[in-house]
């Protein structure tokens, strides 16, 4: 478990780096398979034959999580007593299950997403970036209170055919086939968040048409790889 739990706590560190996250915001979490092993104060927890996830603690600093303190969290939402997870473990679970190749998942309360959520506004495809996420937009999930499962099954909703979305007055999701991957992609999300409220700010934005971003779709399904 610790090479795995430090990746995810670098990880998390990395995030707030990145601008991603500041205080005890966002979370971090990796698949794991099953046989993962913690100590909780109840004493040794193991993760079944089905495996789950590591993520980050509930409420602590991002700059200061330590890989004792990542969080194993089976299926069923177990984990050992006297260790506490991100209340957002939920929506964590539930992006592994729907997406078997989801390997990690960042959130992020970031300053533009946190914006053009609380707008309640999807990114449409203002600019080709966009299909990094996988469509031709970013949908922004409908809100509810965070750490429920109501939360979850929004996000779940905004992320079919998708790898980031938006959520409503809350801030951004990404997954990706490993950790620099989720992390990549949410700078990305941000990043864009930002170019469309700054287009905005001047006028309406010229948006691509539904046949220029299948073009640019088909050309990133190899973005990236080596000939």
């Amino acid at each position: 478990m610790t090479e795995l739990s430090e990746l995810v706590a670098a990880s998390a560190r990395r995030s707030v780096a990145l601008g991603l996250n500041q205080g005890t915001s966002g979370n971090v979490s990796v698949r794991a398979g099953g046989g993962i092993c913690a100590s909780g104060a109840a004493g040794a927890f193991m993760l079944d034959g089905i495996g789950g996830l590591l993520i980050t603690p509930s409420g602590r600093d991002m700059t200061a999580i330590a890989a004792a303190e990542i969080v194993p969290v089976a299926m069923d939402g177990s984990h050992p007593q006297g260790m506490k997870p991100s209340s957002e473990w939920r929506f964590h679970r539930d992006i592994y299950a729907a997406f078997p190749e989801a390997q990690a998942v960042v959130h992020a309360h970031s300053p533009f997403a946190v914006a053009l959520a609380c707008l309640r506004r999807d990114i449409p495809p203002f600019h080709y970036m966009v299909a990094m996420a996988g469509g031709d937009d970013i949908r922004c999930a409908t809100y509810a209170t965070f750490g429920t499962q109501a939360l979850s099954d929004s996000v779940l909703a905004a992320l079919e055919g998708r790898r980031a979305c938006l959520m409503a007055n809350h801030g951004l999701l990404a997954w990706g086939r490993g950790l620099n991957a989720a992390l990549a992609l949410a700078v990305e999300v941000e990043a864009l968040c930002g170019q469309y409220l700054r287009a905005c700010q001047v006028g309406a934005p010229v948006l691509l048409s539904a046949a220029e971003m299948a073009e640019v779709l088909e050309k990133f399904k190899d973005y990236g790889t080596r000939d």
